[in-house]
């Protein structure tokens, strides 16, 4: 079998390129290394998992931007794909309201040149999309909040249905692209025959994650307490989001691509029983490193939900998937891999 992974130097793309090539799969890498662009970083990040899979058996690296059509065809028709996992895209909230066609170059047109350059080489194939929660918007905020005393929580559902409506709310310009490239894999199987499976993800995480402020939070909170350097949290930290250890994800992309399931759409997350505050982060993080930082607050930020979590019973039926690592422990891994490599993080 081979398999395609776009943007496959990050945290989602890096672990599944190992996971495949470990299987015996070919494996073809793609990846334009601008996530610390994007982020306004000048220390290098997924550079470290790009170097890292040189290493690793049946990986091929190569540098191309999706947004270039011509160079991604031209890998598509080399390499002749049986699947393809897209991971590659602008995660970033805040870069995507300063830059917001820039945004949408990378996530709505990326998204369709990858659509149509697998079209066109292997129009039977399997492709895996990593969506998002954002795709629902503000009408998350719909439902209702109940307020604990480490977290908020949803009243009356355990999480977040396929079945929200993505109409008649406010997005971001995130939101919008990472839903126009849903769209597109979408009818990608109703009008050209390929089978999708489009994931739409909650919070991912997992060792090989530089987090930033504005995307990927637990790494971003374990980094900053492992430097002894203070964080900040904006709205009163009781926020809550479903939590996915990123192995978990991969083991669920791999059912889906090798039981020939039909196309369909998933949210996909730690569901209700894998769930995590910014509160209950922090106790978590001191408990492991024994370290207390400062903790600042600010104001809500606009685009932050009170709670996602999401409603996994639709993809835990159909692959046969449960997600098995809890917080603590995916926290403790990640601490244990920042320990290890803090020259990465100087």
């Amino acid at each position: 079998m081979k398999i395609l992974i776009t943007g496959g130097a990050g945290l989602i793309g890096s672990h599944c390129a190992e996971h495949f090539a470990g299987k015996g799969w070919q494996v073809l890498v793609l990846d334009n290394l601008m996530r610390s662009q994007i982020f306004g970083i000048d220390r290098k990040s997924v550079e470290y998992n790009w170097n890292y899979l040189k290493s690793v058996k049946n990986i091929t690296l190569a540098k191309v931007d999706i947004r270039d059509r011509r160079k991604l065809e031209e890998r598509f028709k080399k390499f002749k794909p049986d699947a393809v996992i897209h991971a590659a895209g602008q995660p970033g909230v805040g870069f995507s309201l300063n830059n917001p066609c820039e945004d949408a170059s990378i996530n709505a047109v990326g998204t369709l040149n990858v659509v149509e350059a697998l079209r066109q080489v292997n129009p039977k194939a399997a492709l895996v999309y990593c969506s998002t929660n954002k795709v629902y918007g503000d009408n998350v905020n719909r439902y209702p909040v109940v307020e604990k005393k480490t977290r908020y929580a949803f009243r009356g559902i355990k999480g977040v249905p396929e079945t929200c409506s993505i109409d008649h709310c406010g997005h971001t310009p995130y939101g919008v692209s990472k839903l126009a490239g849903d769209l597109y894999v979408q009818d990608s199987a109703q009008s050209f025959g390929l089978r999708t499976g489009v994931f739409r993800m909650s919070c991912i995480y997992g060792t090989r994650q530089f987090g930033f402020e504005d995307q990927g939070w637990i790494a971003w909170f374990a980094i900053r307490f492992m430097q002894g350097k203070p964080v900040t949290i904006y709205g009163d930290g009781k926020q809550v989001r479903d939590v996915l250890w990123v192995g978990d994800l991969v083991n669920a992309f791999d059912n889906f691509l090798t039981t020939k399931t039909p196309a369909n759409v998933f949210n996909m997350g730690g569901g209700s029983g894998h769930v995590l505050s910014l509160i209950e982060l922090i106790s978590i993080l001191e408990g492991i490193t024994g370290r207390i930082i400062r903790i600042g607050f600010d104001e809500w930020r606009k685009f932050d939900q009170k709670v996602y979590v999401s409603d996994i019973s639709k993809v835990s039926s159909i692959l046969r998937w449960k997600p098995s690592v809890a917080p603590a422990e995916g926290v403790t891994r990640i601490v244990r891999w920042i320990k290890e490599n803090k020259a990465l993080f100087r």
